[in-house]
């Protein structure tokens, strides 16, 4: 047989030294997490002066007002139709993702074990599911075991405690104990 040993081993890092690099860690986290915020906004304010250029409405006549009105107009349906196509693949992968949770977990659900039979079968009928037609000549296993000859007990007779008080009483009585047990 072969068997595997896990030892636990001991941390190599002292207590103090883990904390403070669980402190460094988290400080340099944070750091990072600022960093990322300040970037966001900064793209928020890229792609919106691209998407969306400063107004000039000065000195604008009424005629170009309406013009200016209807392709803000079209740039607003534009941005809500990919905001929709977005809303829908985002609607569609939290679907999916619900989906094969659920399938995992009814896969987990049923790894259960069978309820096992009792059969009754021979020694000879089990080496010969196990061995196949290796083995030809049916084992006797009673053969093979060793044979314990228990010692027979000293019984003592059990007689009436009564009867032996007058003997057992005094010095006498006690040096027969004493010789019995030796």
């Amino acid at each position: 047989t072969f068997f595997v040993f896990v030892f636990k081993r001991k941390s190599k890092i002292s207590a103090s030294r883990r904390l403070h690099l669980k402190t460094k860690l988290l400080k340099t986290a944070a750091v990072m997490l600022e960093k990322t915020k300040e970037e966001r906004i900064q793209q928020k304010e890229v792609t919106l002066t691209e998407k969306v250029p400063p107004l000039q409405l000065s000195g604008l006549s009424v005629q170009d007002l309406q013009t200016l009105c209807k392709e803000l107009n079209c740039k607003i349906d534009v941005a809500d139709e990919e905001r929709y196509d977005i809303e829908a693949k985002v609607v569609k992968n939290i679907k999916e993702i619900e989906d094969l949770n659920r399938k995992v977990f009814e896969l987990k659900g049923k790894m259960k074990r069978p309820a096992l039979k009792r059969v009754k079968i021979s020694a000879d009928a089990m080496l010969g599911a196990l061995l196949g037609s290796r083995v030809k000549e049916s084992v006797d296993f009673k053969v093979n075991l060793k044979t314990v000859k228990k010692e027979e007990e000293k019984k003592e007779e059990v007689t009436d405690w009564r009867k032996n008080v007058e003997a057992m009483s005094g010095m006498e009585g006690r040096k027969k104990l004493f010789d019995a047990n030796q």
